[in-house]
């Protein structure tokens, strides 16, 4: 009887603290399964600003036709090198000239037979210098003579971080301004801001550029004209919508 009653106190002591732990474990997790959905807003903005180019990547490559692999690949080779070196020589730095990429293809007739090897090497150049960059793309398809391509130049601004803030406050004050409507269209307040994802967008800008041999290439540096560049953010920004005043004070 006695060892009964020892047992009794244990045993409700051992369910207060299962019923405790489970009431703190669950708890959370039961609150948040309770708690009522938040009405909310969710919009897009969009803001957009430009500014000047002062870097140039171009696109250069050599190519060769010869009957014979080797001769096409050694003669590939040695005009690339050229492009390479005058490019040195203008002032891009080594870290700034990538090989792009090599091809090596083969020349058929209407037979299917083989009549020759084309091997084309392309070399991207980044030009740190706009008013430079004439002068250095004239004298890169000069030295390549007739294997010499040019197959496109692109501008960009090499730190564009205080345009990409310009934006980002541009695209949020949109957002804002599209959320503020939609919450008084539904004659609700616009309440705090729960999620915000971005998406930033800058617009290339080509100096389209195409000449296909020695024989195109102008005596005078090219004339290069960078024009602006556009930078675009887009920021989509979820706001949550709280009761109206008077719907509180219905409740």
């Amino acid at each position: 009887m006695s060892r009964s009653r020892a047992t009794a106190p244990l045993f409700a002591a051992l369910t207060t603290f299962v019923a405790l732990s489970s009431t703190l474990l669950g708890g959370p997790a039961a609150a948040a399964a309770d708690a009522p959905a938040v009405d909310s807003v969710l919009v897009t903005g969009t803001g957009e600003v430009s500014g000047e180019p002062d870097t140039v990547t171009a696109d250069f490559a050599v190519e060769i036709t010869a009957a014979a692999v080797d001769d096409a690949m050694t003669r590939a080779g040695t005009a690339a090198t050229r492009v390479r070196d005058a490019l040195l020589h203008a002032g891009v730095a080594r870290a700034d000239l990538q090989t792009s990429n090599v091809n090596v293809g083969a020349q058929r007739n209407d037979d299917g037979d083989v009549t020759g090897y084309t091997v084309s090497q392309g070399i991207t150049a980044t030009i740190r210098s706009l008013p430079q960059a004439g002068a250095v793309l004239s004298a890169a398809v000069a030295a390549g003579g007739d294997a010499a391509r040019l197959n496109g130049v692109w501008y960009s601004i090499e730190d564009d971080t205080a345009l990409l803030s310009q934006a980002r406050k541009l695209a949020f004050a949109d957002a804002r301004a599209k959320a503020e409507q939609y919450a008084q269209e539904a004659g609700r307040p616009l309440g705090r801001v729960m999620t915000v994802s971005e998406v930033p967008f800058t617009v290339p800008v080509s100096g389209g550029f195409d000449y296909r041999s020695g024989a195109d290439a102008p005596a005078a540096p090219m004339p290069v004209e960078p024009g602006r560049q556009r930078l675009s953010v887009t920021v989509t920004v979820e706001w949550a919508l709280p009761p109206a005043p008077d719907q509180h004070a219905s409740v």
